[in-house]
């Protein structure tokens, strides 16, 4: 099963490793391995697949590698990861291009902390299926 049921135990040690490793991997696909022409490029009006969908590319790059490192079986995760990872940003590129958001606006801002908010809930819900599942 790959879902805990509720009453179920699951490790904190390995939940907690696992947070460690995929928040690692998101800082550094979201930031360091993130260059001006793809954080930039996703949030246009026009021309936004190509840089999405190579910043997703990162993600999905990284986490399938952790995977076939740490958790073979789980090769797939990287799939999941990088198709919700696309939906976010795509969500928020999309509102920052329609309402014409700018970094000068509170909601860029708040637009930034939720799309990390999702990003970091969807590494915690891979990591409990990750820990449920050794």
């Amino acid at each position: 099963m790959i879902l805990p049921q509720l009453s179920s135990a699951v490790s904190v040690g390995a939940l907690t490793g696992w947070m460690l490793v995929l928040t690692l991997k998101h800082v550094f696909a979201d930031f360091y391995l993130q260059n001006a022409w793809m954080a930039i490029g996703k949030d246009k009006k026009t021309g936004w697949a190509l840089p999405l969908f190579a910043h997703c590319a990162v993600h999905l790059v990284l986490t399938t590698a952790i995977m076939l490192i740490l958790a073979p079986r789980f090769w797939f995760i990287g799939l999941i990861d990088c198709a919700i990872h696309l939906a976010i940003d795509r969500a928020k590129g999309f509102s920052v291009a329609t309402f014409n958001i700018t970094s000068e606006s509170r909601w860029f801002w708040w637009l930034i902390g939720t799309d990390q908010a999702l990003h970091h809930l969807t590494s915690f819900a891979l990591a409990v299926v990750l820990a449920a599942n050794p």
